[in-house]
C-alpha cells in the first residue's frame, strides 16, 4: 500500500514553535513526530510514502532520506504554491502509478486500526473512505454522518450541540481514496477535499467509518503537550540521556526533557515538553507549558499555565 503524508502546512497556531522547523518534525518523547506515524503506517501494510511537502520540506528530506532507517521507501513532492488538502493529494498523487492511496494529515497520532479501514472500503467498493474519530465537543469540528453500510449522507460544520445531537464522530484526518477521486481535482489550483470534492462524492460511492481508539490533532500547544504525555504510556516522565540535571532538581510528573537541556540547583519541571537545548536556572519552576530548543529559562522564573517559550539561544559554555 502506498501512503501520502500531507506535511506542506506552516503550523501556524503551533508558533513560535513551528517558526524554526515544520509542525510535524516536533518531538514527540525526543522523536519527530514523523518517525512515530512511519512505525504505525508500516505496521499496518504500508511499504511506501510519498510526503506532499510545503514549509521547510529540506529539514523532512535530510532527517528521513530515502527511508533506510525506517524501513519505507520514501518520496517527496513540494508544492509550487499552497494546493490546500485536495490539491496537494493530487499533486503528489500524478507523481506515481494511478493506484488506490492512503493519504493521512501529518499531524494526526493515532492507534487507528488502518488494516481495517483498507478492508472496509474494499468491502464496500468505495471511491472515497473517510476515517472517522468520536470526540466529546462536536461544536469546534464538522461532523459526518453516515446511513446504510456507512454510506457518507451529509457533513454539518462547527454544529451546536443542538444540531449535533448524540452524534460525535467527525472527519479523522485519514483517507482511502481511488484513481478516480484524484482525477476530481483540479491541476495547480487551490482544492480542499473536505469542503469541496467529499461534499461532491456524497451518494456516489462515499463512505465513512467509526473508530474508537486514540486520536489526538497535535497541531495546538495543548494537544502536542497532551501527546508528549500520553505517550509516557505509564511511565511518570522522560529524560533523554544526554540531558544534564542536577541532583537536587525536580522531574515530576508527565515532564519530558530532550537532548542536550540543563537543568540547575532546585529547578522544578512537571506536566512540561522541554525541547532541545534548553537552559533552565536555579530554583526556575516549569509546569504545564512547553520551552523552545535552546531557550534560557532563568534562575527563580515560573512558567506555568499553558505558556510556550519562543526558541532561543542557550549561552556559550563556560
Amino acid at each position: 500500500m502506498h501512503a501520502i503524508i500531507l506535511v506542506g502546512g506552516r503550523g501556524t497556531r503551533l508558533q513560535p514553535l513551528t517558526d524554526t522547523r515544520p509542525k510535524p518534525m516536533l518531538p514527540i518523547l525526543g522523536r519527530p513526530f514523523l518517525e512515530h506515524q512511519l512505525e504505525h503506517l508500516k505496521r499496518h501494510g504500508v511499504t511506501a510514502v510519498t510526503f506532499a511537502c510545503g514549509f521547510l520540506p529540506s529539514q523532512i528530506v535530510s532527517h528521513f532520506g530515502e527511508g533506510e532507517s525506517v524501513g519505507l521507501k520514501l518520496t517527496y513532492v513540494i508544492e509550487p504554491q499552497p494546493l490546500d488538502t485536495a490539491g496537494a493529494i493530487a499533486f503528489a498523487a500524478r507523481t506515481l502509478e494511478p493506484q488506490r492511496l492512503l493519504v493521512c494529515n501529518g499531524d494526526v497520532l493515532t492507534d487507528m486500526d488502518i488494516t481495517h479501514l483498507i478492508a472496509e472500503h474494499e468491502r464496500l467498493g468505495a471511491a472515497a473512505t473517510i476515517a472517522l474519530t468520536p470526540v466529546e465537543d462536536p461544536t469546534r469540528y464538522g461532523l459526518v454522518r453516515t446511513g446504510e453500510r456507512d454510506a457518507v449522507l451529509t457533513f454539518l460544520e462547527k454544529p451546536t450541540l443542538e444540531e449535533a445531537g448524540d452524534d460525535r464522530y467527525i472527519n479523522a484526518g485519514t483517507y482511502v481514496l481511488e484513481p478516480e477521486v484524484i482525477a476530481m481535482v483540479p491541476h495547480g489550483v487551490r482544492c480542499n477535499i473536505e469542503r469541496e470534492v467529499f461534499p461532491a462524492l456524497v451518494g456516489k460511492r462515499l463512505h465513512a467509518i467509526g473508530f474508537d481508539g486514540y486520536w489526538n490533532d497535535i497541531g495546538t500547544p495543548g494537544s502536542y503537550l497532551q501527546a508528549n504525555i500520553d505517550l509516557l504510556d505509564g511511565a511518570d516522565s522522560w529524560v533523554d540521556e544526554s540531558a544534564r540535571v542536577h541532583a537536587n532538581a525536580t522531574i515530576g510528573s508527565g515532564a519530558v526533557v530532550g537532548p542536550g537541556v540543563v537543568v540547575g540547583d532546585g529547578a522544578i519541571i512537571e506536566r512540561s515538553v522541554l525541547l532541545e537545548h534548553v537552559v533552565v536556572g536555579r530554583g526556575a519552576y516549569i509546569a504545564d507549558s512547553i520551552v523552545g530548543e535552546r531557550a534560557v529559562v532563568s534562575d527563580g522564573q515560573r512558567i506555568e499555565h499553558g505558556d510556550v517559550v519562543a526558541p532561543g539561544s542557550a549561552p556559550e559554555p563556560v
